[in-house]
């Protein structure tokens, strides 16, 4: 029973997290600035969706987050977007503003399927 996963958009952005004690946003990663290709990958055998984030510097993943049902994504402006979790909250600066709508589109299709979920027909 092969996974089958693909991904349903990329965009370029730094992934951020909010810093509660500097109240500042900081790189993910310490020490990593810079930007990511960010894929939204969709499994279409249990019909769930995670963010992918990979350093196009060296590669390295840096966010790997299964988005779940209800989750409250906010474009807070144009090129930056966030959503929270019970631990922490993540930011991802986009390179475009194109970037973002292409982003952000991919993501709310996902929550929207999510939300959908309980049987209903997906087309």
């Amino acid at each position: 029973n092969a996974t089958i996963e693909q991904s349903i958009c990329q965009a370029r952005a730094s992934v951020m997290v909010y810093d509660d004690s500097s109240k500042k946003w900081v790189p993910i990663k310490p020490g990593q600035q810079g930007f990511s290709c960010i894929n939204i990958y969709h499994n279409t055998g249990n019909n769930t969706f995670r963010v992918v984030g990979v350093k196009l510097q060296d590669q390295q993943v840096v966010i790997n987050y299964s988005i779940v049902k209800g989750l409250k994504y906010n474009q807070a402006t144009p090129t930056f977007h966030q959503w929270r979790d019970a631990r922490q909250v993540y930011g991802l600066n986009f390179a475009s503003k194109e970037e973002a709508t292409t982003f952000s589109n991919a993501m709310l299709f996902a929550l929207n399927v999510l939300s959908t979920q309980d049987g209903a027909c997906i087309l």
